[in-house]
């Protein structure tokens, strides 16, 4: 009697054991929908995505020219990355502000604004390529892919080094609530 429910149980585990792993197969391998074709994008996915460390971006640029080609790709980079980068200092302001409560709230907002943007063109001068590619096409074009980044530790250490020394801001600026409300924002971006 043992024999005839333990051999029904085998069988069952398996057949529920294959169909797992059959189920897992066909769960990767998706088929494109009909008529579509999957493109491959040279120095973008998940590796090139911001996230609590570093801001990254990645664009490209294409032209009849190679190095016109990198400009154009590296130039919209840099403006893909500033504008990440602004957004999360605009956040890291808004927050620190409103948290330390200060009695003249815009005229000390205005001047951690100016403060950053001038930090900020520094820095992207010290910004890093992590992938770069080139590819010429069917027509002749040069087409290159390029991927950014810029540590959130670098930026918020010369944000402030900037900072303190503003004589009004340094009364009320305290860093260490700053570079947690800095990397508040930095947490929120893609992990």
């Amino acid at each position: 009697m043992k024999m005839n429910i333990t051999l029904p149980v085998v069988a069952l585990s398996m057949l529920f054991a294959t169909s797992m792993t059959s189920c897992k197969g066909k769960k990767n391998a998706q088929a494109a929908p009909a008529g579509e074709v999957e493109i491959n994008v040279p120095c973008s996915g998940p590796d090139y995505f911001s996230n609590k460390d570093y801001f990254r971006s990645n664009n490209l640029g294409e032209s009849l020219d190679q190095a016109t080609s990198k400009k154009k790709a590296m130039s919209n980079a840099r403006a893909d990355l500033a504008s990440s980068i602004q957004t999360t200092i605009k956040g890291t302001i808004d927050n620190y502000v409103n948290s330390r409560e200060f009695n003249n709230r815009e005229e000390v907002e205005e001047r951690f604004e100016g403060l950053t943007r001038e930090v900020l063109n520094q820095e992207l001068r010290g910004v890093r390529t992590i992938c770069e590619k080139v590819f010429k096409t069917a027509e002749g074009n040069y087409k290159t892919y390029i991927a950014l980044e810029l540590s959130g530790q670098e930026l918020i250490a010369a944000m402030n080094n900037r900072l303190s020394q503003d004589e009004h801001l340094r009364i009320d600026y305290d860093y260490e609530k700053f570079k947690e409300t800095f990397e508040a924002e930095m947490a929120k971006l893609r992990q």
